[in-house]
């Protein structure tokens, strides 16, 4: 396809000056772009180096997207949610016949098990009784700016975690051989994180 060619093109020119065999940095760029095109719900700069924080640092978040201005749309403000520009570049990035350069290809299910991992790190770090420290018997209705309430203590990250954790762990493939890690991350938030 034509469009595979420019998405190659467009890859190679924003790593043109990046030795091949720098593993690391493609990997980081791999973690980063695979959150983007593999969310369920379109995330700023900010959330998505707190879900990464284990994989990748915050300027390398925002060194990768910016690298792909002519495919995503990364805002100025932090806060603001990446978009990607052109559906078809998602789909180009996990086929693994389109995206022939294994620097650039991403995984799904083995990306979906990174962010699975760290939403589970997430919820176990953050997750507590009474998060937003109300006073007993509390009535929601009772809340002065409750969505200000819960956004002060529970943050965009933590609310990505919660609600979309099992989506991913719904699209990641059983056969690994690393799916024992995932089993027991995910024993270990059953056991004491899931109630709060």
């Amino acid at each position: 396809l034509g469009i595979d060619i420019l998405y190659i093109q467009v890859l190679e020119h924003a790593f043109h000056d990046i030795e091949s065999s720098n593993d690391s940095l493609y990997s980081e760029f791999r973690s980063v772009i695979g959150a983007v095109v593999l969310v369920f719900h379109p995330l700023s700069i900010n959330t998505i180096s707190d879900l990464l924080k284990t994989h990748v640092d915050e300027f390398r978040v925002t060194n990768s997207l910016h690298t792909l201005h002519s495919l995503l749309h990364v805002p100025e403000d932090k806060d603001d949610p990446v978009r990607i520009l052109h559906k078809s570049f998602p789909d180009f990035l996990t086929d693994k016949t389109r995206c022939t350069n294994p620097h650039f290809f991403i995984d799904p299910s083995a990306h979906h098990r990174e962010i699975l991992l760290s939403c589970l790190s997430i919820m176990k770090e953050r997750l507590k009784r009474n998060i937003c420290d109300l006073e007993n018997y509390t009535d929601l209705s009772e809340i002065e700016d409750l969505p200000r309430v819960r956004a002060s203590y529970l943050g965009n990250c933590l609310t990505y975690a919660c609600q979309f954790w099992a989506s991913h762990l719904a699209n990641i493939s059983n056969s690994s051989g690393d799916f024992q890690e995932v089993c027991e991350a995910v024993d270990q938030f059953f056991m004491t994180n899931f109630l709060f």
